[in-house]
């Protein structure tokens, strides 16, 4: 779809990155800038404990798939040469500095736009590019208020298992940047977009966001059970002692579950007859759930809800999660690496022929600047 894109990806983490392994998985030329005096994106460095990996981590290689790097040290006059020769023959850019540093080593927008007038530049910040604070993901779930509803009532907050933020941001960047290729196809003119992780997190609160503004509700801390239906999100240990989450999202899916579990008449107690009865009385309708489904096996449970159409599922380990069928069809293979497609949608990575492993640190220098007139 994009291979005669060529997009030069200034970034590094997460989000950035990850545009970057999204248009690569479309079948663009996506080459990575990184320091050789820094060690080259932080990620390389970011290794759980006792793992055993070279310089291409698990976290590198979540989001650095499909593209070639090459090492330049952007304060000399040859590096920076280098980057603007890349840059005036590229379609896009993808950068992250902090607030102030692109502008120092003359990569950004109106520097590049001078070289490359149809350029269209992508850029990530953590709170705007006039604000100097730096944004890591963490602190943002901290303070656009993830981490305050986000736990068990009366417990610690908890920040998110994953860098959510910096995915939601990376998706409001693709959106953005296809959005400035729609005009560019238009206008014949390169552009500027730019999304802040701040802001990312806070358009992505969704029904939290209202339940305050619109309900006049504060959220809080209410584990993993939903704040506006019931059973949703709700955990329940079967006769196995495995986890079931339901999703009930409507009065006939419950009078199903109730029918399932034997207890029919459940559904047209005063108590239960709707949702917001049942979120009213959530405690009290969970303890009877557990009683029930601690009688019923998994599979003859999960079978029976899924029958029924009953939104409902098994609590997995990432282990059980990669053997199913679904993940399966996501999986990026190299000799010797696994890894996770960031686009699912259809067609994507098969049409590409290109496709490359996460790249050792400036593995594709020499190729790359023998192609260039320094």
């Amino acid at each position: 779809m994009f291979q005669h894109l060529k997009v030069l990806e200034l970034a590094s983490v997460l989000a950035g990155p990850s545009v970057g392994q999204f248009f690569a998985e479309l079948g663009a030329e996506v080459i990575k800038v990184e320091n050789p005096a820094t060690g080259g994106d932080v990620t390389r460095t970011w290794k759980s404990a006792g793992e055993q990996t070279d310089d291409r981590s698990s976290y590198f290689c979540a989001v650095n798939w499909g593209k070639k790097s090459i090492t330049l040290h952007l304060d000399t006059p040859e590096g920076r040469s280098a980057v603007h020769q890349l840059a005036a023959a590229s379609h896009l850019v993808i950068a992250s500095y902090k607030p102030g540093d692109a502008v120092k080593l003359g990569v950004d927008y109106e520097t590049l736009r001078t070289i490359n007038p149809k350029i269209i530049y992508g850029q990530i910040t953590g709170y705007g590019s006039h604000d100097a604070r730096v944004g890591y993901d963490a602190v943002i779930q901290a303070e656009a208020g993830f981490m305050f509803m986000n736990g068990e009532p009366g417990g610690s907050s908890l920040k998110m298992p994953v860098a959510l933020i910096d995915i939601l941001a990376a998706h409001h960047l693709k959106e953005g940047i296809l959005l400035a290729m729609l005009r560019q196809q238009q206008t014949g003119k390169g552009d500027f977009v730019e999304v802040s992780l701040v802001q990312a997190a806070v358009s992505s609160l969704a029904n939290q966001a209202t339940n305050w503004l619109v309900g006049g509700k504060l959220p809080e801390k209410q584990g993993s059970s939903h704040p506006n239906i019931a059973p949703y999100g709700d955990i329940f240990k079967t006769q196995n002692g495995d986890e079931v989450m339901l999703a009930v999202g409507s009065d006939r899916q419950f009078s199903d579950l109730c029918d399932v579990l034997g207890i029919l008449p459940l559904a047209q107690d005063i108590l239960y007859i709707s949702n917001v009865a049942r979120v009213n009385n959530r405690h009290k309708l969970n303890a009877l759930l557990q009683e029930h489904i601690a009688r019923q096996s998994t599979d003859t449970l999960i079978q029976a809800l899924n029958h029924r159409k009953i939104p409902a599922g098994l609590i997995r380990n990432l282990q059980q999660v990669f053997e199913t069928p679904e993940a399966a069809e996501l999986l990026l293979r190299s000799a010797d690496r696994l890894g996770v497609k960031t686009f699912v949608g259809q067609p994507s990575l098969q049409n590409v022929s290109h496709f490359l492993p996460p790249p050792h640190l400036g593995e594709h220098t020499a190729e790359i600047l023998a192609k260039l007139h320094l």
